[in-house]
């Protein structure tokens, strides 16, 4: 006789493990520990094989027919429902790897080692901020342009425009990774060019009169600390480097990524 709810709720633990069969192969497989599971037994291509569709009550006696008559749909298409399972779970498993986080955290592991600690906390903090939220659990390859521009919006919306722009460029090396590894075919922060508001920039004070550069250069002939500092400081005049870069001697000045 097939099991009912109300047999279900009132069952105690056996004495012994016990099967209380529901037809089609499937019964309630139940422990002197309390343990209730669903198990059906089967046999494909003359082997005999089980499989457990969960515990119970997680899974209710409903859920265990319908999965009961899925797996019998394997059967009888020829395929077997327990490896049927395991390819389910595999994808789902490859399919986490293809996550934006997922993808953003393995361009971000490559990158950090060669930018300073400051700069590499302060671009995985905006990632975590302003990302995420929004797009940590999508496939890359399903994000679309109207969508991750309503995320730059959200940006925006605060007054962040300079941080929307530097997140925006986080995405462009985010997707350019994505398509490298084989996980995307199409990099849609580039189709966002222009969609941005612009930033605002400020002029930073600069020396105008001639007068006025005397001053410095003095203060750097007269500096008596540290002798590489000195010549940091004597050879900037020549080269003009501004904050957020570094004078290479191979190659001249460097952006640094911030």
């Amino acid at each position: 006789m097939p099991l009912s709810d109300i047999f279900l709720r009132n069952l105690k633990p056996p004495v012994k493990p016990t099967k209380f069969q529901d037809g089609g192969g499937m019964y309630l497989y139940a422990t002197p520990t309390g343990l209730k599971s669903w198990r059906f037994n089967y046999r494909f291509q003359g082997e005999y094989k089980t499989m457990t569709f969960g515990q119970y009550p997680l899974v209710p006696l409903r859920e265990a027919r319908e999965k009961l008559f899925e797996a019998r749909k394997f059967l009888d298409g020829g395929v077997d429902p327990a490896f049927q399972k395991k390819s389910l779970k595999q994808a789902e498993k490859e399919k986490v790897k293809d996550t934006f986080k997922e993808i953003a955290k393995e361009w971000f592991d490559n990158k950090k080692d060669t930018l300073k600690e400051a700069y590499t906390s302060r671009i995985w903090g905006r990632i975590d901020k302003d990302l995420f939220p929004f797009l940590a659990d999508k496939l890359i390859s399903e994000i679309s342009a109207p969508e991750l521009l309503e995320v730059h919006r959200k940006i925006e919306s605060r007054g962040a425009v300079v941080t929307a722009h530097r997140c925006l460029q986080y995405c462009w090396q985010i997707f350019r990774y994505a398509i490298a590894t084989g996980r995307a075919t199409h990099d849609v922060s580039a189709d966002l060019r222009g969609a941005l508001k612009t930033a605002a920039h400020s002029h930073f004070s600069s020396l105008k009169d001639r007068k006025e550069v005397g001053a410095p250069l003095r203060a750097i002939d007269g500096y008596t600390g540290n002798v590489i500092v000195k010549s940091a400081l004597q050879m900037a005049p020549y080269v003009f480097v501004r904050p957020g870069e570094h004078f290479d001697t191979l190659n001249g000045p460097r952006l640094i990524l911030s």
